[in-house]
């Protein structure tokens, strides 16, 4: 008891100690600028970014000659121009596009009753096994799924061998642009679930309850409470899946073999194959400009969903 006596005091003056040292180099005046402090680290990314963005934008206004392949002094929009005119950029283009919005669709509509029955089930084994099946392939990087895929759907690949086993001809699984989109739906459906699991996870069951109470079916249900109020979940989570499907890289260049490029294959093509940085600066900068697009028109129609941080729901 007596050395707690004398220990408490000592205590005490260590703490008054700090607190004056702390007050000393940090004076309270200085207190509106730790926000600042704070955001300091995610500003300078976002000036590292812009600034490399600048450079590109640069470098998309040079063209290059072929006779010494060094990138011209002079600014021009030849780059631009065949960006937009010539055939192959178009297709890969459209294939992009079209390619992750049907990736989007997928993958929504298959992630939405596994983020509902993960957060809804009353079994807390169901429920860990979901999400061991959730996060398990995090581990595993994006190129090795890939590479997976091609063990899987390859002519001498288990599913053409269970195939052969009943009588059928190998199938050309690989490859092909549904190959590609099948990758790409598998690799970011636990992006979708992980978006759509909390706002599902923010509506009440008990509004559900109510709904059956006044003489709603499940479907009923479902459609007029559920997946209204989870509207922002859906959102975010097919921004997220639209924006990473179309700037995806592996799966075209992996499960496409080189036949069904997206428009990032085209960017690294010209980047390191043809040393054409000029035209892929500009193939970036189209890039960037069309999901840019692409994720305002969604805000301007729909909301920015749980992607909003916090703001009040339209």
């Amino acid at each position: 008891m007596r050395a707690s006596r004398t220990a408490y005091p000592l205590t005490w003056r260590v703490m008054d100690a700090l607190e004056a040292f702390a007050a000393a180099v940090w004076p309270a005046r200085f207190d509106r600028a730790v926000p600042w402090l704070m955001l300091a680290p995610a500003l300078l990314l976002v000036g590292l970014l812009v600034l490399g963005l600048i450079q590109i934008a640069d470098t998309s206004l040079r063209t290059l000659d072929p006779s010494t392949f060094l990138m011209s002094e002079d600014y021009t929009l030849a780059n631009y121009h065949r960006a937009l005119t010539e055939t192959l950029f178009a297709t890969v283009a459209t294939r992009s596009l079209i390619g992750s919005l049907i990736v989007t669709v997928v993958t929504l509509i298959l992630a939405f009753p596994y983020a509902y029955v993960m957060v809804r089930t009353p079994s807390a084994l169901l429920r860990k096994l979901l999400l061991i099946a959730l996060f398990l392939p995090f581990f595993i990087g994006q190129v090795v799924r890939a590479y997976g895929w091609l063990i899987i759907l390859g002519n001498q690949g288990m599913v053409n061998e269970a195939l052969g086993l009943i009588g059928v001809e190998p199938v050309r699984l690989l490859y092909n642009y549904p190959a590609v989109l099948f990758g790409l739906v598998q690799y970011m459906l636990p992006f979708a679930v992980l978006m759509l699991a909390p706002a599902l996870t923010a509506i009440p069951e008990e509004l559900e309850a109510a709904a059956g109470s006044l003489g709603a079916d499940w479907v009923r249900s479902f459609a007029y409470v559920v997946l209204p109020l989870a509207r922002p979940g859906l959102i975010g989570a097919g921004l997220v899946v639209l924006t990473l499907s179309l700037t995806d890289f592996a799966m075209p260049a992996i499960l496409g073999g080189g036949s069904q490029d997206f428009i990032a294959n085209a960017i690294y093509d010209q980047f390191f194959r043809t040393s054409d940085q000029g035209l892929g600066a500009t193939l970036a900068l189209l890039l960037v400009a069309v999901g840019s697009l692409l994720v305002g028109l969604v805000f301007t129609l729909f909301g920015a969903g749980t992607l909003a941080m916090g703001r009040a729901r339209r």
